[in-house]
């Protein structure tokens, strides 16, 4: 299959182009297109068959539900009977945005979109070529992100062209997205509301608009391999890149001195060794390739940065990747939520303690 990687100005969209690619969502086919969040994997989101489609060319578990894009409000009453009052509040404040909730579906939504589920995820992004793209073919599209199975979001179009040329029709390049993680998912149909993937939108934002706590699942720093996926992220191995991830936790000038003695021990014996530090960090390392993922006082950036710098470890051609931990006030579960799933849960606590002589352990 020939993939056409089409150019297309968010700020000026060329009528012509989207028409295209409305035209091949209709035909129940894939396209790519930008969001705020990462790029994703369009199709007709009420077409079983499209569904199939985006999970063939991921190569995506079959069990792993796919969020599905919305224009206006008005499209929830086509996905669901149950609109509550918590749902109207949450989308009046957050949509469109980075954040989906999920809801019990009706039975036009196939089970092929919501992985056999009998909720659906939803969310209204906040770009103008993913509503534009709704608009124009009059779909609501079922749309992961578009890249294979596992490996880091794609957050420009070069990488869903690495990743998925030859295996869909088109994509739409947009430029970089804003965000670069993907959307808060609260799950509606537990009482109280649970937060299955953090994101953008935080825990105190969602309990601002219902005056009441929500709760968060219990695998989102952790992971069960058991339990049966209610939305995307929660079960498989996510974001990762070829290489073995390792993140290391502590005091700055422990983790520095740690994982350049790992550096050390990884080098002996011909290893190739990433690091992905804060810029405050940066220069104390002595691996091979070390990359700035930004200050530690910009959350933004450093979430807008993660999966591109993964993507720029594996072009490095790295063995082994250690990270410092990026846990912050705002987003940081976010940003570790996703660099825990890259790792595989492959964590190294570093605690330094003085005993009574003065002389410090490990």
């Amino acid at each position: 299959m020939e993939t056409r990687f089409v150019t297309i100005d968010p700020h000026h969209i060329e009528e012509e182009k989207l028409q295209a690619a409305a035209d091949l969502i209709v035909s129940g086919e894939l396209v790519a297109f930008p969001t705020e969040t990462v790029y994703g994997l369009g199709a007709d989101a009420l077409c079983p068959k499209a569904a199939q489609k985006i999970y063939a060319a991921k190569g995506r578990p079959s069990d792993n539900p796919l969020i599905v894009h919305i224009g206006k409000l008005s499209d929830l009453e086509r996905l669901t009977d149950e609109v509550s009052q918590q749902a109207r509040q949450l989308a009046k404040a957050f949509w469109p945005g980075p954040f989906t909730m999920i809801v019990k579906k009706k039975a036009e939504v196939p089970y092929e979109t919501t992985g056999g589920m009998d909720t659906v995820a939803v969310r209204m992004p906040n770009h103008p070529i993913a509503l534009g793209l709704i608009k124009k073919s009059g779909c609501m599209l079922a749309a992961p992100s578009a890249n294979l199975s596992g490996k880091p979001s794609p957050t420009e179009a070069s990488h869903v062209f690495f990743d998925l040329a030859g295996r869909i029709p088109m994509i739409l390049d947009g430029g970089m997205v804003g965000i670069g993680i993907e959307s808060t998912i609260l799950d509606l149909t537990e009482e109280p509301p649970m937060i299955l993937r953090p994101g953008y939108i935080t825990k105190e934002m969602i309990e601002d608009v219902l005056g009441y706590e929500v709760s968060e699942d219990a695998t989102l720093m952790g992971e069960d391999s058991s339990k049966k996926p209610k939305a995307p992220g929660m079960k498989y191995r996510h974001y990762a890149p070829k290489a073995e991830l390792v993140l290391v936790e502590g005091e700055p000038e422990d983790v520095v001195e740690k994982i350049n003695a790992l550096t050390t021990e990884k080098q002996a014996f011909g290893k190739r060794v990433g690091v992905i530090a804060g810029e405050e960090t940066k220069e104390g390392y002595r691996a091979d390739v070390v990359i700035s993922i930004g200050a530690r006082t910009d959350e933004d950036a450093i979430a807008r940065h993660l999966y591109k710098l993964l993507r720029e470890m594996d072009e490095q051609d790295v063995d082994v990747i250690y990270s410092e931990s990026f846990a912050s006030l705002r987003i940081g579960q976010a940003i570790m939520n996703r660099l825990l799933k890259a790792a595989g849960h492959q964590v190294m606590h570093i605690k330094k303690e003085k005993d009574e002589g003065s002389n410090e352990r490990i």
